[in-house]
């Protein structure tokens, strides 16, 4: 029974893994936590939280698996280090699988099904994920919709929570369509409810999708060119390839102007300047006389500088040149990578530094104001910023008409996380139904409409100008005005379930 039940945890999170890019299908998702939700029959919320651990253990080193890589290949620590440091980061998301679990079998006990608590639990505490110690909400459950657009559009409405909570409802009535001991009654209802809500979703999605594209073709055309300049990053900030480095950027913007139609905006990736942008110099002024050449206007990604109380801080920013060559306009990344841009606990734990590869800690920007692209406004997204909902919806709010998303995924190599990190990105522009170009330096690169599909994409590791078309959009949906308020809803709800669970079915027994 024991080894049974450990192998339906284990089969939950290999489904888990399986639904997510770029070894798996979004399908399996809809079926995934069946085998994890029939393990938890009849034990304790203890052994529940074994079981959820176990399956979040498979599930989490199968979607991080590429932190070793990072570590190994860009970090000051030996390959054994670095697989542990990316199991310690496994087990610590594993902790929310196994709080799930247990919370499950703990209402179970007390008389509440798991389709009543399964579904705004995971949601619940998905939610939780995307804000404590900074948050880390990668590869949340509705991310694995990203190739099923009648599915993904509701996430206007209720975010990327309600599809997640749609998807873990979908697991419990299959869970006791098989194998639930409740009346037939009951499994039916539950199963109509699920239909009803599934169809509910599809239709909304149908009928969301032309609304946008209708809306989206009666605006005005613009072009882009995204400057794929695949500069390997062993040798990114090495000086003596800085020179080399800004050709390269420079010949690619250059061969995009000839081409026709020439871009109105040409967009380099997240630091693509190896070197101070903001310095006024001669390589500032290779870079602006790009504009002035094709009087288009440069969205660049480059290191800066703050001098506060006689120091200077260090940035990771984007800076808009106009046509005429002007800088007007910068962003500096305000949400930044824990381990990555910044340590935290660097001065009771300095050990943790070497963790840090090629950068220091950097100073956050002060807050999403977009930059001003002519009459447009644009909303920059630096790097792991895409994976934030509340990002997009704010600059949504403070009057974006279009996200920029600039990154450098050549960190990653060819592992999962550049085929993650693109499909995440996708759907802060369903959210806020605004188009989405992004630009990395190793790819992926890609301008995504604005419900959801990727219109044209480059390839891995290739250098390359994906040349598209976009356009400003003022829609104002619910998510981008209210927020999450259905993973609020949800945080209700499980208060309500406990407090139910705690007073009126108190030493009820395992069911």
């Amino acid at each position: 029974m024991i080894w049974q039940k450990l192998g339906l945890a284990l089969l939950s999170g290999l489904l888990l893994f399986l639904s997510f890019p770029k070894f798996g299908s979004g399908i399996f998702a809809w079926i995934a936590l069946v085998p994890l939700l029939r393990s938890l029959k009849g034990i304790s919320p203890n052994a529940a939280l074994a079981q959820g651990f176990t399956a979040g253990i498979v599930y989490n080193i199968g979607i991080v698996y590429w932190v070793t890589y990072v570590i190994a290949n860009y970090g000051d620590l030996p390959f054994y280090a670095s697989v542990l440091a990316m199991v310690l980061l496994a087990s610590a998301l594993s902790c929310y699988v196994a709080l799930f679990a247990a919370g499950t079998a703990w209402m179970k006990k007390r008389g509440i099904p798991e389709f009543l608590s399964a579904p705004v639990l995971w949601t619940g505490i998905e939610f939780a994920k995307g804000y404590l110690f900074t948050g880390f909400p990668w590869e949340n459950l509705a991310y694995s919709q990203h190739a099923f657009p009648l599915f993904i559009q509701i996430t206007d409405t209720t975010g990327t929570y309600g599809l997640s909570f749609l998807i873990v409802l979908v697991n419990a009535a299959v869970l006791d369509l098989l194998f639930s001991g409740a009346t037939r009654r009951r499994v039916l209802a539950q199963t109509a409810v699920t239909v009803l809500l599934v169809a509910g979703t599809a239709v909304y999605g149908y009928i969301r999708q032309g609304e946008i594209d209708r809306i989206a073709a009666a605006g005005e055309e613009r072009t882009v060119a995204l400057i794929q300049g695949n500069i390997d990053q062993s040798i990114k900030w090495n000086p003596e390839f800085q020179e080399e480095t800004l050709e390269i950027y420079r010949e690619l913007s250059l061969a995009a102007i000839r081409t026709n139609p020439s871009p109105e905006l040409i967009v380099w990736p997240e630091t693509a300047t190896p070197f101070f942008f903001q310095n006024e110099d001669q390589r500032q002024r290779r870079i602006t006389d790009i504009s002035i050449v094709g009087k288009s206007h440069l969205l660049l990604g480059s290191p800066s500088f703050r001098r506060e109380g006689g120091m200077e801080n260090c940035q990771n920013s984007a800076f808009m040149v106009s046509p005429d060559g002007r800088i007007t306009g910068r962003y500096d990344k305000v949400h930044l990578v824990p381990f990555g841009e910044y340590v935290p606990l660097r001065e009771s734990c300095p050990i943790l530094t070497k963790i840090v590869a090629g950068v220091g800690d950097f100073l956050p920007g002060s807050g999403f104001n977009p930059l001003q692209m002519g009459p447009l406004r644009a909303g920059v997204l630096i790097c792991y910023e895409a994976v934030f909902p509340d990002i997009g919806a704010a600059y949504a709010r403070a009057g974006a008409q279009f996200f920029i998303n600039i990154t450098n995924d050549a960190w990653f190599g060819r592992t999962s996380a550049p085929y993650q990190h693109l499909t995440m990105a996708a759907f802060r522009a369903v959210e806020n139904r605004r188009y989405l170009v992004r630009a990395a330096n190793t790819g992926i690169s890609a301008v995504i409409g604005p419900t959801g599909t990727i219109e044209s994409a480059s390839g891995l590791f290739e250098r390359t100008v994906l040349k598209g078309r976009f356009r400003a959009m003022s829609v104002k949906t619910f998510y981008t005005e209210y927020g999450d308020v259905f993973a609020y809803a949800c945080l209700a709800f499980i208060f309500v379930l406990g407090i139910r669970a705690i007073f009126f079915r108190k030493g009820r027994k395992y069911v």
